[in-house]
């Protein structure tokens, strides 16, 4: 029986490449994002291609009853959920020097960074505790998506920063709380990825990485991330809950 994973904002970008991940491992995927079904069509399709039974969701994480209602959904499909992957993130709107951002940016990234994934996992593993009790060989795990801002400080983005930096405290809430059940929790950490989010920052960080931000001279890709969390979801690190994957080209290695 195919494990079942749940990735959020998947409907492009990182969270498509873990989806096309998972789904090549023989993993079923559900979806959860706000783009309409015609948006995320080829994603789709895509991944029915690679072999997966997929649910998408259109549903917004900061909403409490939209994530019920996909959890409800994937319960109806496939009966079960392995694997969950906080992916859903944005970045402010207008990047704004700190001591003129507003509240409404940082509210609006915090719910869609922060608290609707903490929100979301809390559902999730509470389901997760239940299928363990249900059946003792049971296997999930919890896989959230950071960002390298969760310690490397941007004053002209600072909602942004501190919404990673509570991802990152979540995950080891999440990991101490679970342990007892035998769920691990892990933090995959990008650091510059080609994605749409950093379409409107290319220049400046072609820039950067061709006078040597990172140690590996290139861009991070979805599919870095990807093979991240791929080998997170087989269980490969069964030993590691808590912990950090960094997936950056060694960007935050300190340098002389």
């Amino acid at each position: 029986m195919n494990k079942v994973a749940l990735i959020t904002g998947a409907g492009r970008g990182i969270g498509l490449g873990i989806a096309m991940a998972l789904a090549a491992e023989r993993h079923d995927i559900a979806i959860m994002d706000i783009h309409p079904d015609e948006v995320v069509l080829p994603a789709l399709a895509e991944l029915r291609t690679a072999g997966a039974d997929v649910l998408y969701c259109q549903a917004d994480v900061t909403d409490p009853e939209a994530r019920a209602e996909t959890l409800d959904a994937i319960r109806a499909r496939f009966g079960r959920l392995n694997i969950l992957v906080n992916n859903a993130g944005v970045a402010p709107k207008v990047r704004a020097d700190i001591l003129e951002a507003t509240e409404e940016s940082f509210d609006w990234v915090m719910g869609i960074n922060l608290k609707g994934p903490y929100f979301l996992t809390q559902a999730v593993a509470n389901w997760m505790i239940a299928q363990k009790q249900a059946h003792a060989r049971f296997w999930g795990c919890i896989i959230n998506i950071s960002s390298v801002s969760a310690t490397v400080a941007s004053p002209s983005r600072g909602e942004y920063c501190l919404s990673k930096a509570g991802v990152s405290m979540a995950t080891q809430l999440w990991a101490a709380r679970l342990g007892e059940f035998d769920i691990p929790v892990y933090e995959i950490r990008p650091g510059v990825i080609k994605t749409d989010m950093t379409a409107t920052v290319q220049a400046k960080y072609d820039k950067l990485i061709s006078e040597g931000l990172m140690v590996q001279a290139r861009w991070g890709y979805p599919e870095d991330i990807a093979k991240a969390a791929a080998a997170l979801a087989r269980g490969d690190f069964p030993y590691s809950t808590g912990q950090v994957i960094m997936v950056d080209g060694g960007m935050t290695i300190p340098r002389l």
